[in-house]
């Protein structure tokens, strides 16, 4: 079981993460195609060992205001994302949550997990109750969902889980080649 921290009167757990080596640095700048910001470290690895979810520091380096705590950088999975909001994923599953009270609920406690691992890494009062992906009323980045249902497991993020099922088993090929 993980620690949890209170948020908003939830229990949620503490964000886990590693710290980030050298080559996973090398390895996220090939996968974004720039240095990466704001490393609090890696949250979730594809099984070829890369990483495939950075944690970030709610304020990078140079003072801005960050708000997306798990990036998603699997290219395999970051593309999968990226088809399934180009096939109107996104507006299907915000109508389900204007429809479904008990898939509104989860979502909403995913939110206030979010915050919570968030306010685990720091404080930044300008971007206080601002999750990301649209939580906690619509759907409006994929690529934040299966970010956040990777880094905090299954049963988190409904949609989030729901969008990653969706990708199916994505890290069956390489992630990426070898950056050097």
């Amino acid at each position: 079981m993980r620690p949890v921290t209170p948020c908003n009167g939830y229990a949620v757990p503490v964000p886990r993460y590693e710290p980030a080596t050298a080559e996973d640095v090398a390895t996220l700048a090939a996968q974004l195609g720039r240095r990466p910001r704001g490393i609090a470290g890696v949250a979730w690895r594809c099984p070829c060992g890369r990483p495939g979810v950075v944690a970030t520091e709610p304020r990078l380096p140079d003072g801005t205001p960050f708000p997306t705590t798990y990036y998603l950088t699997c290219p395999r999975a970051v593309a999968g994302c990226s088809t399934l909001e180009a096939q109107g994923v996104m507006a299907e599953m915000t109508s389900r949550l204007a429809e479904d009270a008990d898939l509104a609920a989860g979502y909403a406690h995913a939110h206030e997990a979010y915050l919570g691992d968030r306010a685990a890494l720091g404080d930044v009062p300008e971007i206080e109750g601002v999750s990301a992906g649209g939580m906690p009323s619509r759907v409006k980045c994929l690529h934040v969902l299966v970010g956040h249902a990777l880094a905090a497991g299954r049963g988190v993020n409904p949609l989030g889980d729901e969008a990653l099922a969706a990708l199916g088993e994505f890290w069956t090929h390489p992630c990426l080649e070898d950056p050097a």
